[in-house]
C-alpha cells in the first residue's frame, strides 16, 4: 500500500551519524527537494532522503540497492528527462532531478 507522498517525504532509509563537514548537495526525488554531500553516490544521496531507488517490476516491493558495485543491474534510477543511470556508480549532482517510478513515455 502506498502512501501518496512522494518518497522524500516518508524519511529515509539511511540516518548519517557521521562526517556531516562536506557540502551540501541540492536534488529532487520525485519532485521534493531533498539535499545531501559532496561525494555521495546518488544511491546513498536517495536513501538518505527516502525509502527505496524503485519498485521493483515484479511486484510490490521496494528496491534500495543490492550489490552496490555496479554489477546486479538493481539500482538503476530515472532522471526527470527520461535518461537513467546506476545509483550505486553515479555521484550526486546540484539540480540533479530524480524519479523512483520510470516515466510514462521514454525518450
Amino acid at each position: 500500500m502506498t502512501s501518496g507522498l512522494p518518497p522524500a517525504a516518508l524519511g529515509g532509509r539511511i540516518v548519517r551519524l557521521a562526517e556531516k563537514g562536506r557540502p551540501q548537495v541540492r536534488f529532487r526525488l520525485d519532485g521534493a527537494d531533498c539535499q545531501a554531500l559532496a561525494g555521495d553516490t546518488v544511491l546513498t544521496a536517495v536513501l538518505v532522503c527516502g525509502p527505496a531507488v524503485r519498485q521493483s517490476e515484479f511486484g510490490r516491493e521496494k528496491r534500495a540497492g543490492f550489490c552496490l558495485m555496479g554489477a546486479c543491474q538493481d539500482c538503476w534510477i530515472w532522471q526527470e528527462d527520461g535518461g537513467r543511470l546506476r545509483a550505486c556508480s553515479t555521484l550526486v549532482a546540484e539540480g540533479m532531478k530524480l524519479r523512483t517510478a520510470p516515466p510514462e513515455t521514454w525518450p
